[in-house]
């Protein structure tokens, strides 16, 4: 996967452009000197994800490697983009790229990245793969960030309103993080088979696992290590952010609990006070172990939308041993 995303990046050292990328990517330093990339890059969850569901069904994953570097890329493009939305100085243990090079730089590092991930998906249709099935997989990929940025939309909207329901939430976590995990795993299978059902399994396991993966990471970034995140803990409650535990909260807090969320959520800038106070309302409502629950319960769904599928029993395993760590993950 690292060589495939070395190939589609462009080297040229003295393009600022892309040592912005490979910067955002933790190849390389703040003046473009390679560096050891498993100090800051990250899970590739997606391209892993997508690679897995081409070997599960055709015992070969090749054929998929410029659609899992084209879904990391898109996915990085969203994150430079997010950084900046959020205002975060840190990601993946280093300074994020806005800090670095200022808003305008890390724009149009989001908006190359987002290209550079097009043009790899390209790459598909010189994999043996019939141009109608590059087609298809390269609408997915645009259908499937289109669904992504409408849910950074949503949630930035959420950070004015006190009145969301869980429902709304989980709508929104299912577009904005859910839609490439989804999409992914789609895109592998349809890499793999011609199979209707197979495909549909694949992409439900996806459609769970988004919302496992995401309800989980809102539970680390209140009660997460911060040494282990790499970022600091807390700052979705600081942002006023609505992550699934907030949204809980506020939908079961009652009498002085509800009244101090609202007047909190309300303020411009939260005090460290206001933190704890948010705090011992997600615990005095049972927000943290509410999302655990949740957690499980889409992990649960995940499984079960494979069982139609007949696996290798490698395959079988990874799927098992993957859920239940996206359930229970510390970073």
């Amino acid at each position: 996967m690292e060589q495939e995303l070395n190939r589609v990046v462009p080297t040229a050292h003295n393009s600022e452009t892309y040592r912005l990328l490979r910067y955002h990517l933790g190849w390389v330093d703040q003046q473009g000197n390679p560096m050891d990339t498993s100090v800051s890059q990250g899970k590739a969850l997606r391209p892993t994800l997508c690679l897995f569901a081409c070997e599960a069904l055709a015992s070969e994953y090749s054929r998929a490697l410029p659609a899992a570097a084209a879904l990391e890329l898109i996915h990085n493009f969203s994150l430079i983009h997010d950084d900046i939305q959020d205002q975060d100085m840190e990601r993946r243990h280093q300074p994020t790229v806005w800090h670095l090079w200022g808003i305008p730089k890390a724009i149009w590092s989001g908006n190359a990245m987002q290209c550079t991930g097009d043009l790899s998906l390209l790459d598909v249709a010189r994999a043996n793969v019939p141009d109608v099935t590059a087609i298809r997989v390269s609408d997915i990929l645009t259908e499937s960030y289109l669904e992504m940025i409408q849910g950074q939309c949503m949630d930035l909207d959420f950070e004015s309103r006190t009145d969301i329901k869980s429902e709304e939430y989980l709508y929104m976590i299912a577009c904005k993080t859910g839609a490439l995990i989804r999409s992914a795993l789609q895109i592998g299978a349809l890499l793999a088979t011609e199979d209707p059902a197979t495909v549909k399994a694949f992409t439900e396991f996806g459609n769970h696992l988004g919302q496992a993966f995401q309800v989980r990471d809102d539970y680390l970034g209140i009660w997460g290590d911060q040494a282990t995140l790499g970022k600091a803990t807390g700052n979705d409650i600081r942002r006023r952010k609505k992550s699934y535990p907030v949204v809980f909260a506020l939908e079961r807090a009652s009498g002085q609990a509800m009244e101090d969320l609202l007047r909190i959520y309300r303020q411009e800038e939260l005090e460290e006070c206001d933190v704890q106070r948010v705090m011992a309302v997600l615990d005095e409502v049972g927000s943290q172990e509410q999302a655990q629950r949740v957690t499980e319960a889409a992990a649960g769904r995940a499984l079960a939308a494979l069982k139609p599928v007949s696996l290798p029993q490698w395959a079988q395993t990874e799927a098992e041993n993957l859920v239940d760590f996206l359930a229970r993950r510390e970073y």
